[in-house]
């Protein structure tokens, strides 16, 4: 899909999006600082159905006021599995979920939380694909509802993640981004797609190129996923991410539990919490690594 039809794509899925959202103020912020980046724009140059949208916002206060609006529809309807949202001193927008880590509407327990999404018959006949979904079978819930929240995330029905850990002008968002291949972008405000020469060369030969990030082990174990994708990888761009992973304290669980942002598993979070107690039964701020060697072989 070249350009001008991306931009067209992603301005009718924004509007769509947008209609559902029963707050004035929370609609015109949507459709004024939105930021889709990632994944998405991979699968839209290529042709491919996007399998999700990972959606940024422009400011802090962007970003604040939408997760409440959703925190507070979740809250709405699911009275048993409260979340809060908390704004942390470095100016990070996390959802809080009691005792969990996660919430999920469906509560499925699986060692990677991931959603069969459905697309849109818009979206198939922009991308040239014939739907065969039944409009019958639609569940009848709300279009744009929060299914899954987590710390760094809200993830919507009809395909939008709307990450909360960052938030910033296209280049900022960039910083936190580890293979170039995803750092093609489309901005609301203004309608523009962002298409680095660098960014385009990996995509078209399916390398994986790392530029440095702030949470290299999320990156080493990302690597999995694209390789499972097709993706190639040289040992450089391992020596890399592992240079960087050096200048870390893993045995520290705050340390631990900042650099798996981004791998979403009930697994890992489950490993935190184990870790955590640990540290509370032992009075120590760090963990050995047998013990987590062990808590890693009983969860995994």
């Amino acid at each position: 899909m070249n350009s001008k039809n991306i931009k067209k794509h992603l301005n009718a899925k924004l509007k769509d999006w947008a209609k559902h959202i029963d707050n004035e103020e929370v609609k015109e912020i949507v459709e004024e600082n939105t930021i889709i980046t990632g994944g998405a724009m991979v699968s839209l140059l290529t042709g491919e159905r996007p399998h999700d949208y990972d959606v940024y916002f422009r400011t802090k206060e962007a970003c604040i006021k939408v997760a409440k609006y959703y925190v507070d529809k979740w809250n709405a309807t699911h009275q048993d599995k409260p979340v809060s949202l908390k704004v942390g001193e470095d100016g990070s927008v996390k959802c809080f979920i009691q005792s969990k880590g996660i919430a999920d509407e469906d509560e499925k327990s699986e060692s990677v939380i991931a959603y069969n999404f459905e697309s849109t018959e818009q979206e198939d006949e922009e991308m040239g694909i014939v739907s065969d979904r039944d409009p019958a079978e639609d569940d009848g819930k709300d279009k744009y509802r929060p299914r899954f929240l987590t710390s760094n995330a809200i993830t919507l029905s009809d395909k939008i993640q709307i990450v909360t850990r960052f938030y910033g002008e296209v280049v900022d968002i960039h910083k936190n981004y580890d293979f170039v291949h995803c750092t093609c972008a489309w901005s609301s405000w203004d309608n523009e797609v962002f298409l680095p020469q660098k960014a385009l060369e990996c995509i078209i030969n399916k390398e994986l190129y790392y530029v440095g990030s702030k949470y290299p082990l999320c990156s080493i174990i990302r690597t999995r996923k694209y390789i499972e994708r097709g993706y190639h990888i040289n040992a450089g761009q391992y020596v890399k991410m592992c240079m960087q992973l050096n200048e870390l304290d893993l045995k520290d669980v705050k340390v631990l539990e900042e650099q798996l942002t981004g791998v979403d598993t009930t697994y890992f979070q489950m490993m935190i919490d184990e870790l955590q107690k640990y540290e509370q039964e032992n009075g120590s701020d760090k963990v050995d690594t047998t013990y987590v060697m062990k808590v890693i072989n009983k969860l995994f």
